[in-house]
């Protein structure tokens, strides 16, 4: 086993002695280190105020012994711990060096031993990953991507000053790190989950809905969410597995309030929904009129301390008599406020803080909701269970019950009580255990028949459940959609009165409104494409009504009780297992072929969907429901104007998958079809995203199908979906030349080829550096890329670095829309790409090394080395690109622009800003 660096075990729970305000923002405790780390996400204020204020509610927990705990609790049942991954990368994440594209194979190593740590003490590990950005959340998103670009620059200005990599303490994950991190821990057999939308929710849900022995994470909204219980990766000792465990109960304890004000309180301070400032006068009314300051306290936490004192002793008052619009200076944020609230209501809950009207309905995330736990509705609760279970498990939810949330039922027969909120009377149902064998009673079946208040349309007579707008108050009637049976509201423009339909796409339950605002005058800013030199426009309209796909695991057509008023048009995230399937009773003709998807046929949806969540796919789905995508940062250097930014190099990749992808399912593919792009790059202020059309993509013998590459299984359509991904990279002419190249070298060499005629400031010793290192990295262990030791740091190959990787994470995209011609293995950056052995060759190449000297002078690399270059520069050649040595270069390229000042005027931006 790979040596990990040890860290030392913790100390009571007095370590939180030392406030993390003291602490200058972005940085974290590690090992005794300042580790720079990103703001931790979830509600504002709330980390720090636990590690200052608070600190008994963090207790130290071994693993191995909550393990044998659960063990010995309910026999049969595996201890499982639902994992947040996007908040571990960065704990993951232990090389050394990160600075020059990552440390592949060491990362895959150290990824090896967490999972290893775990299943030595029988616990099981089920991540999840951030699969798309909610629209509510798109803001927040923004705004983190604008602080790491600042963040970028400054690691940049450091290594041109310095020439070395900054410390720690500027640290930045690698580019395409989360994308890599689901296929490594896939490779590793581990059971790997991306959401269809933030995955906050669908961990809480899972982990609350499975039984499982905890989340580990680092979000303080697993605080809030009531849900199992939550654990530090932050503070994880894996030799010891013991790390800090946060009692919701106790923080509740501490500010005198319930678990279910827990949402109400969050929202007030600020999260990823809310926005800090919306209600800081508010806050700032609760401090003024506070009696219990503390002087050890800060000004944030103070803040918290008076706003859950004003919630326990004024709020509760009038709790169920007055609207919380009435209590609160909600003002225009009122819905906003209430789907921040309802953002935390797990399948099953309700919130006290929701007015009361049994059986009203309201919208949350484009399905049907009643908000009243009743006891007289007929609506089934929702039930949890292990894909193979036959038994449903109760729960306790009742926010001050204190008994534990997490139950678990052995595989004998005996029965399990179930725990009723007080008023309600009703029942709440929990999960079972996947061996167990026992009965699912409840609403789980799929033929589960749920009662929904209707109304009839006065021409077609047939019954539409209604729903209402928030600010018109109007009546809106439902339609179903005949794939889906998703039930879709009809929305009214507000100037024309006219009612326009809303279709629902049947697996991801998207609104887009059939007809466009006939009154909008706006005009949108138009660029050149790269190749096809056609406009395309630039922006997106600011009131837009198109949502990216909000809705759960696939088969899921799930209605929730809930209570609140109507006026609302929440918003409201919700989570189901894949395996666990409810059919949506709303069920319609199947004559209404209205969708809302880029693509219509449901059967694609569903095997995109499918390969969506499994983590198999990348970006795929979200092409075809919602045309929406994004990219994070990358480490590009915004003062070289020489080397364009990945977004733009590998956009014409991106804009032949998505003719691809929606061309061949549309007949009327239009030249204003578009796909929002939302990519991070130097002098992009995010203010909206890019509209990029699609480009013709030539396939030999023409282009096939996505019935055809997804789903027929004849050996001969094997091929077929090679040519379409050699064509998505325009390289149909090099098919013969790139498959006698060996695996795992031939997609090397595919993403080689496509960057150097893409990028004309590419020159021969890049070509050597990269070749060389490929080569160099088969005969390497991970010890030895360990000890590798770098001269200096040159920001044009960290740049190049990171610009290789994305071409790596666009072949995941390309390879998964063409119906996975290559196995994953074959552009696995652990298998042909190591960040700092690459810069070692670059550094050498660019003083002069000879190929013997680049390839430490063994002479089996020599052949292949020569045989590899040759395939690229033929390629290039058939493209009128000669690859020339740094000299020729130069002295042919006084400007030094390539394509990347014309990537940058073809958008209407010259550099940075």
């Amino acid at each position: 086993m790979r040596p990990r660096p040890t860290k030392n075990k913790l100390p009571p729970p007095s370590w939180h002695s030392i406030p993390q305000d003291a602490l200058s923002a972005g940085q974290k405790r590690k090992n005794g280190e300042i580790l720079f780390q990103s703001p931790v996400m979830g509600v504002r204020g709330l980390q720090g105020f636990v590690g200052s204020t608070c600190p008994h509610i963090c207790t130290v927990v071994n693993f191995r012994e909550l393990a044998e705990h659960h063990r010995s609790r309910y026999p049969g049942c595996t201890p499982t711990v639902v994992v947040d991954a996007m908040c571990c990368l960065r704990y993951w994440y232990t090389p050394e060096s990160w600075v020059c594209g990552g440390q592949w194979r060491e990362y895959f190593s150290a990824l090896r031993d967490f999972v290893d740590s775990f299943a030595s003490v029988g616990i099981k590990l089920v991540f999840f990953f951030d699969g798309m950005v909610e629209q509510g959340k798109r803001n927040e998103w923004v705004k983190r991507r604008l602080k790491n670009n600042r963040e970028i620059s400054r690691i940049f200005h450091y290594i041109r000053s310095h020439r070395e990599q900054p410390g720690r303490n500027m640290f930045f994950i690698p580019s395409g790190l989360a994308i890599f991190t689901r296929f490594a821990l896939k490779t590793l057999g581990q059971e790997t989950l991306c959401s269809l939308k933030e995955a906050d929710y669908e961990v809480a849900s899972y982990g609350l809905q499975y039984n499982c022995l905890g989340i580990l994470g680092e979000d303080t909204d697993y605080l809030i969410y009531d849900t199992c219980p939550y654990f530090s990766i932050s503070e994880l000792c894996l030799e010891s597995l013991e790390t800090i465990m946060l009692c919701r109960e106790k923080l509740c304890e501490s500010l005198g309030l319930l678990v279910a004000d827990l949402p109400l309180l969050a929202c007030l301070l600020g999260n990823d929904v809310i926005p800090e400032g919306m209600f800081e006068s508010f806050r700032f009314k609760c401090l003024s009129s506070y009696t219990s300051v503390k002087e050890n306290c800060d000004k944030k936490g103070n803040i918290i301390l008076a706003v859950s004192d004003h919630i326990s002793k004024v709020l509760h008052l009038h709790q169920g008599e007055k609207k919380l619009e009435e209590m609160l200076p909600l003002g225009p944020n009122r819905a906003l406020f209430y789907k921040g609230v309802a953002s935390y209501l797990l399948p099953g809950q309700s919130s006290p803080w929701f007015f009361q009207k049994p059986k009203s309905l309201i919208m949350l995330d484009k399905q049907v909701i009643s908000m009243s736990s009743d006891p007289e509705s007929k609506q089934g609760v929702p039930i949890c269970t292990e894909p193979e279970s036959k038994q449903g498990v109760p729960i306790c939810t009742e926010p001050e019950s204190k008994q534990e949330v997490p139950m678990c039922t052995p595989e004998s027969k005996q029965e399990v009580p179930m725990c009723a909120e007080p008023e309600s009377k009703q029942e709440v149902p929990m999960c079972a255990e996947p061996e167990s064998k026992q009965e699912v009673p409840m609403c789980a079946e799929p033929e589960s028949k749920q009662e929904v208040p209707m109304c009839a349309e006065p021409e077609s007579k047939q019954e539409v459940p209604m729903c209402a707008e928030p600010e018109s108050k109007q009546e809106v009637p439902m339609c179903a959609e005949p794939e889906s049976k998703q039930e879709v509201p009809m929305c009214a423009e507000p100037e024309s009165k006219q009612e326009v339909p809303m279709c629902a796409e049947p697996e991801s339950k998207q609104e887009v409104p059939m007809c466009a605002e006939p009154e909008s005058k706006q005009e949108v800013p138009m660029c050149a494409e790269p190749e096809s030199k056609q406009e395309v426009p630039m922006c997106a309209e600011p009131e837009s009504k198109q949502e990216v796909p909000t809705c759960a695991h696939p088969e899921i057509k799930q209605q929730l009780p809930e209570e609140t008023d109507s006026d609302f048009n929440l918003e409201v995230p919700m989570y189901a297992h894949p395996k666990i399937k409810e059919d949506n009773p709303m069920d319609m003709d199947s004559e209404i072929k209205q969708q809302v998807t880029l693509v219509s046929d449901p059967e694609i949806l569903k095997v995109a969907r499918m390969h969506h969540i499994q983590a198999e796919s990348y970006l795929v789905y979200s092409i075809v429901s919602s045309g929406e995508i994004e990219c994070s940062n990358t480490l590009e250097d915004e003062l070289d104007q020489a080397l364009p930014s990945q977004a733009f190099v590998y956009r014409p990749v991106r804009q032949r998958v998505y003719t691809l992808l929606l061309g061949s399912c549309r007949d009327d593919i239009s030249a204003s079809l578009a796909v929002k792009e939302w990519f991070v790059y130097p002098g992009n202020p995010l203010r909206h995203p890019d509209l990029v059309r699609p480009l013709p993509v030539i396939i030999p013998g023409g282009t096939p199908n996505l019935k055809s590459l997804w789903l027929n299984q004849e050996p001969a359509v094997q091929a077929r979906r090679l040519d379409a991904l050699l064509a998505c990279f325009n390289l149909s002419s090099s098919r013969d030349e790139l498959l006698a190249v060996e695996s795992p070298l031939r997609a090397l060499c595919c993403l080689l080829i496509y960057l150097f005629v893409q990028v004309d400031t590419l020159c021969l010793e890049d070509l050597h550096a990269f070749v060389a290192q490929a080569l160099c990295l088969q005969g390497k262990s991970t010890a030895q890329l360990v000890d590798l030791q770098l001269e200096y740091i040159s920001p044009r190959a960290v740049q190049l670095g990171s610009l290789l990787v994305r071409g790596l994470t666009t072949l995941a995209l390309v390879n998964s829309a063409c119906g996975f011609p290559w196995k994953t293995s074959e552009f696995m950056p652990w298998n042909v790409f190591d960040g700092k052995l690459f810069h070692l060759k670059y550094l050498q190449s660019e003083k002069g090394y000879s190929v013997e000297a680049l390839l430490e002078q063994n002479r089996s690399w020599l052949t292949r080395f020569h045989n590899l270059k040759a395939v690229v520069c033929k390629a290039c050649m058939k493209e009128n690109r000669r690859i020339v040595g740094r000299g020729h270069w130069s002295s042919h390229h006084t400007g030094g622009q390539g394509v990347g000042i014309a990537a940058h005027l073809s958008l209407g931006v010259v550099g940075p800003g």
